[in-house]
């Protein structure tokens, strides 16, 4: 196939007497293809032309708004970015101050808490302090009565006789009161 092609190529060579004159094309070739330049070139001056400016000029400006509503949305999203940090910081702040808050309000009713625990104890204390105190007077009246009542019967039974009331009562009276002085 390659030996065909190259025998087709010579053969055109062999045919054109002054051989194929790639630089410079033929006169009549020349200006039909200066006339055909220039009327291209007319047409796309006057219309071609203006409407590719305009085109271009509208691609610019839509480009350049698109560019300054992209540098617009850019600053309010750092703007709204400070101000949700700023939010951040304010409500962590906030937050801090409402826990260091707790912590002294729980402080406090702890402390008011145990306060109250240990006068409540104190008071109890107390009470029971002062029952047992009037138990034991409680107690030891009525014992000073069983034994006033003892001594009574045993002094008759040793005296075997009767005694009157009063010198039994001074009797008892004296002897609670070497009773007492004994406790």
């Amino acid at each position: 196939m390659l030996r065909i092609a190259a025998a087709i190529q010579i053969l055109a060579v062999d045919e054109e007497p002054e051989g194929i004159d790639l630089i410079l094309p033929e006169t009549k070739e020349l200006i039909a293809g200066i006339i055909a330049f220039g009327i291209v070139f007319v047409f796309v001056r006057l219309w071609a032309w203006p409407a590719l400016q305009e085109t271009l000029e509208n691609r610019r400006q839509a480009i350049t708004g698109q560019l300054e509503d992209a540098e617009r949305v850019k600053r309010e999203a750092e703007s709204l970015l400070a101000d949700y940090q700023a939010q951040v910081a304010g409500a962590k702040e906030e937050a801090n101050q409402i826990i260091d808050e707790a912590r002294t309000t729980a402080d406090s009713m702890k402390s008011e808490i145990v306060a109250r625990a240990e006068a409540e104890a104190s008071s109890v204390l107390d009470k029971a302090r002062a029952d047992v105190a009037a138990e034991r007077a409680r107690a030891a009246a009525a014992l000073q009565g069983d034994v006033a009542n003892l001594s009574l019967d045993m002094a008759e039974k040793v005296v075997a006789g009767s005694i009157d009331r009063t010198a039994q009562a001074a009797l008892v009276e004296r002897y609670l009161d070497e009773l007492g002085g004994l406790s």
